[in-house]
C-alpha cells in the first residue's frame, strides 16, 4: 500500500466514512441471547424496519432464520421499558407482541397464536419475563392498565400463571407488592422465586427476594430490604437458589438452600449486576461442575470471569470489554452478546477445554457487522479519573471514559484544540460503555473529541458511588460533567473555548442543569428528550419512575421549592449558550410538553434555538431515517455554533436555528 497522504483540516470539518448513513446501514440492537437445545436464538433491533426487533435462530450448521412474520415485533411495554419480551422452549417461541401486547406463540413453521385475550384499550394488559413450570405452564409479569384508570395510580403488577400451548385466563399467583419480577419456579415445580420491591425504590435500591410455596401460598423471605438490592434469582438441579446481591457494597452472588443459611458465592470488588432498567438481565451462567461464569464490571470496563469449584475465581482471557448477556450452551460452553472497543456487539460462543489450564474456544455466531472503518481511525476509549465534587462541596473522584479525534487521512492545524462533546448517559443510573459504537466514531472521525462521563450515580463503581446521586440529582452529575470538561481543558487536550454537552432523558435534564448554572464552561448543548420540570415529570411520568424522584431529589409535594430550584425551566433566565432540542413525539417517558416547554421559553428569550420533533417516535429513536436526521442535525448545529465547516460530499442539510446570528455565536465562545 501506498502511503496516505495526509491533509491539514480545522477540527469538526474532517471528511468521514463514518456518516449518518453508516450508523444506520445494516445496524442491528443484539440483544438478548437464549439457547434451547442445539439452537441459539437471539433478538435484533432494526433501525430499517422501523425499529422492531426480530428474533433469529441459529442452527448448528450456521443457517440462521428470522421467526417473527412481516409486521410483528418483539417488544414488551412492562415498565415502558421493557425487555424479556420472549423466550423459547423445545423449539417454541413465545413473544409479547409490541403493537397490542398479546403473548403469542409460534411452532416450527407456524404461524402466531395468541395466548392472552384481546387487550384491553390502549394495550391493557402488557406481559413479560416468562419462565416455564416443569408442569409446562408458563409463569409471567403481567402489568394491567385498566380502562379509564387515573395513569400510574391504577396501574397493577402482578406475577401469573397460564397456559403455554392454548389461551387461558391467567391465574394470579402475587400481587402483593407494587412492582414483582423475575418469576422463576423450582425444578420440581413446588416453589416461586420472585424479586418484589414497592414505592418509592427503585430495583437499584431495595427489594426483596422471596420464594413462594405454591401448595399453601407461603413465602419465605430469602434476603433484600432496606440498603440491599437483589436481581436475577436461579434455580440449581440440587434445590438452591442462585441471586445477586450488593449487600457488601457490590453485586455479587449468593446461594440460599431451604432450610439453610445464605452462602457467599463470589465476593469480588466489582459489579456482577446491572441496574434492571430493562427486564432479563442475564450476568452470570452455571455449568456445572467446570464452575459459573459471569461478567463483572471494573474500572470502567466489562470483562468475563470464571469462578471455579474450589472457589476461587480467574479472569478470562478475552477480548471483550462489555457483556450484554451470558447464557450456559452446555456443561463447556456458554453463548455471549460482546462487543470490544474496535468492535460492535456480536453473538458468541465460549467453548473450555479440558485441560489444566483455561483454554477458550471463541466462535463467532453473529458477527458484529463489518464497521467498514480503518482500526487506525477508531477512537478507543481511554478510562480516566478526575477530581469533582460531592454536594457538600467536598472532594472526591468522578469517572469518565474519553475519546480523543481519530482520522488517519486528516490532522488540525498547528496550535489548534479539539472542540469536546461531554455525553451524559441516560437513567441516571446508568454507565458509559466502552464499545465501539459508530454513534460515537461519527464525532471522533470528524475531529471533535468526546467524553463518555460516569458521574456520581452511575453503576460499575459499587453501591457507595451509585448512591451519590441520593437527593442530588442536578447537583452531583453537573459537577461532574462540568469537572470532566475543565479537566481535560486544563490539561491542553480540549479547546475550553468550544465545549459542548449532550445527553439524552435524564441526561437532557443534566444538560438543561449545566447550561443553567452561571459558570457553565459549555458553549452549547443538546437536549435528546430531557427533563425540564420536575413537577411535571413528578405528576405525568409512567408507574415505574413515578416515584423515582422521592430518592433523586426529595419527597413531592413537601419538596416543592427543591424540585422548582433544580427545575431549568425555572431559570431560563441564566440560559446564555445555543441548545438543540430532539424529542419523540410518543414518548411516555418524558412527555413531549418537557421539551415544548424549554423551547417556548427559549424563543421567548431570543436564545439560539433547533427543536426537531420526530413523529412516531417514543423513549429514543429506532427508526433509520430519524437517527440519521438527528445525528445530522446535531452536528449542523454544531458546525454553527463552532464556526466549522461540514464536508459537502455529506450534502446535510442545515438544521434551521433561531435567534442565531454572529454576535451570539461569538459570546458563546467567549469572544
Amino acid at each position: 500500500m501506498g502511503e496516505v497522504t495526509i491533509t491539514e483540516l480545522p477540527f469538526g470539518s474532517w471528511p468521514t466514512s463514518t456518516t449518518s448513513a453508516h450508523v444506520v446501514s445494516a445496524a442491528v440492537r443484539l440483544g438478548e441471547v437464549r439457547v434451547d437445545g442445539v439452537d441459539v436464538y437471539w433478538s435484533e433491533g432494526r433501525p430499517a424496519e422501523g425499529g422492531r426487533t426480530q428474533i433469529v435462530r441459529r442452527t448448528p450448521d450456521g443457517t440462521r432464520t428470522d421467526l417473527l412474520p412481516e409486521g410483528m415485533n418483539a417488544r414488551t411495554a412492562v415498565h415502558e421499558y421493557g425487555g424479556a419480551a420472549w423466550w423459547v422452549r423445545d423449539g417454541v417461541l413465545y413473544f409479547v407482541d409490541w403493537a397490542d401486547q398479546r403473548l403469542y406463540r409460534i411452532e416450527p413453521g407456524g404461524a402466531p397464536v395468541a395466548l392472552t385475550g384481546a387487550p384491553a384499550v390502549a394495550r391493557g394488559d402488557r406481559y413479560a419475563d416468562g419462565a416455564f413450570g416443569p408442569d409446562g405452564t408458563l409463569v409471567a409479569i403481567r402489568e394491567r392498565h385498566p380502562a379509564g384508570g387515573r395513569g400510574a395510580i391504577d396501574v397493577r403488577n402482578e406475577i401469573v400463571r397460564l397456559s403455554a400451548d392454548r389461551q387461558s385466563e391467567p391465574e394470579v399467583l402475587v400481587d402483593s407488592s407494587d412492582f414483582a419480577v423475575a418469576p422463576r419456579p423450582s425444578p420440581d415445580g413446588a416453589r416461586l422465586a420472585v424479586i418484589t420491591w414497592d414505592h418509592p425504590s427503585m430495583p437499584w435500591d431495595d427489594t426483596v427476594l422471596r420464594v413462594r410455596d405454591l401448595a399453601d401460598g407461603t413465602e419465605t423471605v430469602v434476603a433484600g430490604g432496606p440498603g440491599e438490592s437483589v436481581q436475577e434469582p436461579r434455580w440449581c438441579d440440587d434445590g438452591s437458589l442462585l441471586f445477586l446481591s450488593d449487600r457488601n457494597g457490590w453485586w455479587n452472588l449468593y446461594r440460599w438452600t431451604p432450610g439453610g443459611d445464605i452462602e457467599t458465592v463470589i465476593e469480588v470488588d466489582a459489579e456482577i449486576g446491572v441496574p434492571a432498567w430493562q427486564l432479563g438481565s442475564a450476568r452470570y451462567a452455571v455449568l456445572g461442575d467446570r464452575g459459573i461464569v459471569f461478567a463483572r464490571w471494573r474500572d470502567g470496563y466489562d470483562g468475563l470471569a470464571l469462578r471455579l469449584p474450589d472457589g476461587s475465581v480467574r479472569d478470562l482471557d478475552v477480548p471483550f470489554s462489555a457483556i450484554a448477556a451470558v447464557e450456559r450452551a452446555d456443561e463447556n460452553s456458554v453463548v455471549v452478546v460482546a462487543g470490544t472497543p474496535t468492535t460492535e456487539f456480536g453473538v458468541y460462543r465460549l467453548g473450555f477445554g479440558n485441560g489444566p489450564g483455561i483454554d477458550i474456544d471463541i466462535d463467532t455466531l453473529r458477527a458484529a457487522r463489518d464497521s467498514e472503518i480503518d482500526e487506525a481511525d477508531i477512537s478507543v476509549p481511554e478510562p480516566i479519573s478526575f477530581p469533582s465534587t460531592d454536594d457538600t462541596g467536598a472532594t472526591r473522584t468522578a469517572h469518565a471514559l474519553f475519546y480523543p479525534p481519530a482520522n488517519s487521512r486528516y490532522r488540525a492545524p498547528d496550535g489548534e484544540l479539539p472542540p469536546l462533546l461531554v455525553v451524559i448517559h441516560g437513567g441516571p443510573t446508568s454507565q458509559a460503555i466502552p464499545v465501539l459504537a459508530s454513534s460515537t466514531q461519527y464525532w471522533t472521525s470528524r475531529g471533535i473529541a468526546v467524553v463518555d462521563v460516569n458521574y456520581g450515580g452511575s453503576t460499575g463503581y459499587g453501591r457507595s458511588y451509585r448512591t451519590l446521586l441520593r437527593g442530588s440529582w442536578g447537583v452531583v452529575d453537573v459537577a461532574d460533567c462540568i469537572a470532566a470538561a475543565r479537566w481535560l481543558a486544563d490539561t491542553g487536550r480540549v479547546d475550553p473555548q468550544r465545549l459542548a454537552i449532550r445527553g439524552g432523558s435524564a441526561g437532557g435534564y443534566t444538560t438543561l442543569t449545566a447550561l443553567t448554572r452561571t459558570d457553565t464552561p459549555f458553549a452549547a448543548g443538546a437536549d435528546h428528550f430531557g427533563v425540564a420540570d420536575l413537577e411535571a415529570l413528578a405528576a405525568e411520568t409512567h408507574k415505574f419512575e413515578s416515584r423515582y424522584l422521592d430518592g433523586l431529589v426529595g419527597e413531592y409535594p413537601a419538596e416543592r421549592e427543591r424540585y422548582r430550584e433544580r427545575s431549568p425551566i425555572h431559570h431560563v433566565d441564566r440560559f446564555r449558550s445555543p441548545l438543540i432540542v430532539l424529542q419523540g413525539s410518543e414518548d411516555a417517558v418524558v412527555p413531549p410538553n418537557q421539551s415544548q416547554m424549554i423551547v417556548d421559553a427559549l424563543r421567548e428569550r431570543r436564545i439560539p434555538v433547533a427543536y426537531l420533533l420526530f413523529e412516531g417516535e417514543q423513549h429514543g429513536f429506532r427508526r433509520s431515517e430519524n437517527i440519521r436526521k438527528a445525528l445530522d442535525s446535531e452536528l449542523s448545529f454544531y458546525g454553527q455554533v463552532f464556526g466549522f465547516e461540514l464536508p459537502a460530499r455529506e450534502g446535510i442539510e442545515p438544521v434551521a436555528v433561531e435567534n442565531l446570528d454572529t454576535a451570539s455565536i461569538g459570546a458563546a465562545l467567549g469572544g
